[in-house]
């Protein structure tokens, strides 16, 4: 744990494939945790890792995301909050337990579910200009889904085909027992 953060405080990670929801949901857990008065802080992981080249070895640059969070959270930590939504993907237990000691609290893990045929139809949506980047994601949407259904990294799984965007942040909510 932080050295200065309150003693209650933890951490969240949203997980799952792309096109899934994850940052989606990850705002609406802000903004529920906004109106229940509830100081915390909001983590697209995608931006602490973005950079090019990557790495050898290190495709998606977990290793820099790792050195940026253990940075930033404790800087949100030591300001009062009191949790961190985290929006990214892990795939191996090593990386649950390295994005744990890099935020310094007890930290849930929620993968979110849909049915590929969902996903890929918002992926289609939101990159309905980009070929490459669309076919890249649609490829890597069901490739992902697999690692992570063998992966066993999540502590509960909620499904986001059905249900307003609230009503899924709720649910991941309750089920994180956040309330």
């Amino acid at each position: 744990m932080h050295a200065d953060s309150p003693r209650d405080a933890r951490a969240l990670l949203i997980n799952g494939t792309v096109g899934v929801g994850k940052t989606t949901i990850a705002e609406a857990v802000g903004a529920l945790l906004a109106d229940a008065g509830v100081p915390h802080a909001v983590l697209d992981l995608d931006w602490l890792s973005n950079s090019w080249p990557t790495p050898p070895g290190d495709r998606f640059n977990f290793d820099l995301l790792l050195r940026n969070l253990r940075s930033i959270a404790g800087h949100y930590l030591d300001a009062g909050a009191t949790r961190l939504v985290l929006a990214g993907v892990i795939e191996k237990q090593d990386e649950r337990k390295a994005l744990a000691d890099a935020v310094g609290v007890d930290l849930t893990v929620c993968r979110l579910r849909a049915e590929l045929p969902l996903i890929q139809q918002r992926l289609t949506y939101r990159h309905n200009c980009t070929t490459k980047a669309l076919q890249w994601h649609l490829n890597r949407s069901g490739e992902l889904d697999g690692i992570l259904d063998r992966a066993s990294v999540d502590d509960f799984t909620i499904d986001t085909s059905t249900g307003s965007v609230t009503d899924v942040a709720l649910s991941v909510i309750r089920a994180a027992r956040w309330q």
